[in-house]
């Protein structure tokens, strides 16, 4: 399936399909192809919709997470979405998290994939040889347990991305806001079934984590991939989507 990408009242989305909402969002090296399996999938039963978040759009003085979290509540509110099943990897589990904390009429449901919001080994935390193709592409290699999985469709992304001065300077400014806006004392608060769905080679968010999140979120369960990194919807997405069917099937086809 190819990904239509809609633009409509300032917001570029994908929507595919009927039935019950997955918003899935992404992280902040990502983007919605990063979810193509998922909606693939899962497009057949269930209504898919994917946001692209204006990290690189914001004004740099407003740019971090919780603004991200303040931009899905306004999509949501033009969507007229409800009942949703709230999908984040990376930054965009960390977005997910603030949006639940301060919305949770809006979300049934909650998947978290190599989430912030705990602790992460920041891939945003500095380039200091950006210039250097050979460096990001290790950077990028490092996301994932099969550095083969850093195509060069995918590091000449981040390659362009880390040399426009005024995105570089948004995803600084994306990843320290990520670091400050710890959510250990909100997790308790969100009482809704949630899956952590987790890279075992996970370097960037370590198991350690996803073991946190567990002990502190309190209708949680936690599923492991072996082999895997920080994107596991990208680099096992038959595993990622097995656990992500049994969690739905249980939670909202009860």
């Amino acid at each position: 399936m190819n990904l239509q990408i809609k633009e409509e009242n300032g917001f570029r989305y994908i929507e595919e399909g009927e039935g019950d909402v997955l918003l899935l969002l992404h992280g902040l090296f990502g983007a919605l192809s990063n979810w193509k399996d998922v909606t693939d999938t899962f497009s057949s039963k269930y209504r898919i919709v994917i946001p692209l978040l204006p990290i690189y759009e914001l004004p740099l003085l407003t740019t971090g997470v919780g603004t991200l979290a303040k931009f899905v509540y306004k999509f949501v509110k033009f969507k007229k979405l409800t009942n949703i099943s709230l999908l984040g990897n990376s930054l965009g589990g960390h977005v997910a998290l603030i949006f639940t904390v301060n919305h949770p009429e809006y979300v049934k449901t909650m998947v978290l994939a190599g989430s912030s919001g705990l602790y992460e080994n920041s891939f945003g935390g500095s380039f200091p040889r950006r210039e250097d193709y050979e460096f990001i592409r290790e950077k990028v290699a490092y996301t994932f347990y099969d550095p083969d999985m850093a195509s060069k469709e995918l590091v000449d992304e981040v390659y362009g991305i880390v040399n426009d001065r005024n995105r570089l300077v948004r995803i600084l400014a994306m990843a320290k806001s990520a670091i400050r806006h710890n959510m250990a004392k909100d997790l308790h608060k969100i009482t809704i079934p949630v899956s952590l769905i987790w890279g075992k080679d996970d370097r960037v968010t370590p198991p350690e984590v996803a073991e946190e999140f567990h002990q502190r979120l309190p209708n949680s369960e936690l599923n492991w991939i072996d082999k895997c990194g920080h994107a596991p919807m990208m680099e096992r997405p038959e595993e990622f989507n097995v656990y992500l069917e049994k969690f739905l099937d249980r939670v909202l086809l009860k």
